[in-house]
């Protein structure tokens, strides 16, 4: 009888029911169904485990906790609200700063109002002057009364220049007032805590009434989007992969599955096998870490299955040019 989709946990699925023993058990078929290293010609296996890309979503700011609205376990959308701090002092501080644009902007009307006094008093200046040189010239209006004149149109022109400058000031005033007023508008948003991206809610680390430093965490969120294998693979079969080829993996509680894989990256440095991939003889030689990431789409199709710590096998053609096995062909339910 054919398996149901539902345990296409691929990325993913660990039947949290089975026991450490009966994993073992599994994990051990598996191994002899595929046999090792030698089992297909061209093509390189290694055991590991699923992962997924985890993401600390933590507060920018100080804060209290108020709400926690999200639990572990939920999948979440790219910006739903997940918990919420204390903003009551936030707000207040973004009222008195757009009273100050307020306050900046009636400056402005006042030193507008100036202009137009001093461009008043520079007419008056200017008309007198004209006269008072038109009558020195003919003689009429003695040297001080033209200086005095001329003092009292430059004493205008300056005042004029004086009450403009006001306005461009008050321009400059109103513009950081503004800037203070979005910046606190974003710390006021900032106290919202949002899910940066759409994922599971892996771990909740806070509640209601907890005062958080700035940079804490508040969850750690699984991106279902990014989910892979880690392999280790000797300098012979390293050297023929390329980043994007083909790869395969079978997982331990769903062997009769083949979910296809991609090498997302190859390690530039050689290390030795971790201890939980390999046998002890394995690990005194020296390995290359494979990345191979599940396509995204089919991720999408099995989102809710999606979980880390499964383990499995992964393989890769060490031989460009050999074709995949009829076991290794991609079987995924539809």
């Amino acid at each position: 009888m054919p398996l149901s989709p539902r345990p296409l946990l691929f990325a993913l699925a660990l039947i949290a029911a089975a026991g450490p023993v009966l994993a073992q058990s599994r994990f051990e078929t598996l191994l002899a169904r595929f046999g090792g290293q030698d089992r297909y010609e061209g093509i390189a296996s290694s055991n590991g485990r699923i992962e997924a890309q985890s993401v600390d979503i933590a507060t920018k700011y100080a804060g209290r906790v108020t709400e926690i609205m999200a639990e572990e376990g939920e999948i979440v959308d790219a910006g739903t609200v997940l918990a919420q701090l204390d903003d009551r002092e936030a707000r207040a501080q973004l009222l008195a700063a757009q009273a100050t644009v307020q306050q900046a902007r009636a400056s402005k009307q006042m030193a507008e109002a100036n202009v137009m006094q001093a461009q008043s008093a520079r007419d008056v200046a200017k008309t007198s002057f004209d006269r008072v040189e038109r009558l020195h010239t003919d003689g009429h209006a003695s040297q001080s009364a033209l200086d005095d004149a001329t003092n009292s149109l430059n004493s205008a022109r300056a005042s004029l220049a004086s009450a403009e400058a006001q306005v461009a000031n008050s321009d400059a005033t109103i513009a950081a007032a503004e800037a203070d007023v979005e910046r606190l508008k974003i710390a006021l948003d900032d106290m919202t805590i949002r899910a940066p991206i759409r994922g599971r809610i892996l771990y909740r680390l806070r509640e209601p009434g907890e005062v958080l430093a700035a940079g804490s965490a508040v969850f750690t969120l699984l991106d279902l989007t990014n989910v892979y294998m880690n392999i280790y693979l000797p300098a012979p079969v390293v050297g023929l992969l390329s980043t994007n080829d083909e790869a395969r993996m079978v997982l331990d509680p769903i062997s009769d599955y083949v979910v296809p894989a991609r090498v997302s990256f190859i390690s530039p440095q050689a290390q030795f096998t971790p201890k939980s991939v390999e046998t002890e003889k394995e690990r005194e030689e020296l390995v290359f870490r494979v990345k191979l990431t599940v396509p995204r789409d089919l991720l999408a199709q099995f989102e809710n299955m999606v979980k880390s710590g499964v383990r499995g096998i992964g393989f890769v053609r060490s031989d460009p040019g050999a074709e995949w096995p009829a076991d290794l062909a991609v079987n995924v339910p539809e």
